[in-house]
């Protein structure tokens, strides 16, 4: 069985830990075969960032760099939702808010950092409904937050 920490793997990522939430909510919630994963920050380092704003001073492929950064916290919550099963998991819709400059125009080309390594991780179940949303400013002054909607195709045996 392939996981979906270990597809990461090979593509030379590694999930993050989860963490807690930072206020009155959590991270994900399945009702049914749908999960609901909330907003993930882009990280470095264990840490949020890059910081700043798409356009300014941030370049388009650093924004690409940090929307797949936040794609790895969604698969992080999925994983652990089916218990690293990949075979289980298939992407229903992302939201990717992009903190930028009045004049950026670029946010289809950042959000793909995001749906290509989704696609990479799931193949054909990684295909997606995605809304590109610009913003003034997000959590922690990063510049990506996206958040996202998967089927579960299964549901997991619990022993």
């Amino acid at each position: 069985m392939n996981s979906i920490r270990l597809s990461v793997e090979k593509l030379g990522f590694e999930l993050p830990e989860l963490g807690s939430p930072a206020a009155n909510y959590v991270h994900r919630v399945r009702v049914g075969d749908q999960v609901y994963v909330s907003g993930q920050i882009c990280m470095q380092a264990k840490n949020p960032g890059p910081l700043g704003k798409l356009g300014a001073p941030l370049s388009t492929s650093e924004g690409y760099r940090a929307a797949r950064s936040a794609a790895l916290g969604l698969l992080a919550q999925i994983a652990a939702e089916v218990e690293d099963r990949i075979d289980l998991v298939s992407m229903c819709r992302l939201g990717v808010f992009i903190a930028s400059d009045a004049d950026f125009t670029q946010h289809s080309e950042v959000a793909n950092g995001a749906s290509d390594l989704l696609t990479e991780v799931f193949g054909t179940h990684g295909r997606h409904a995605r809304t590109a949303i610009g913003v003034h400013t997000l959590p922690a002054g990063v510049p990506i937050e996206i958040d996202a909607i998967f089927t579960v195709l299964s549901d997991v045996k619990k022993p």
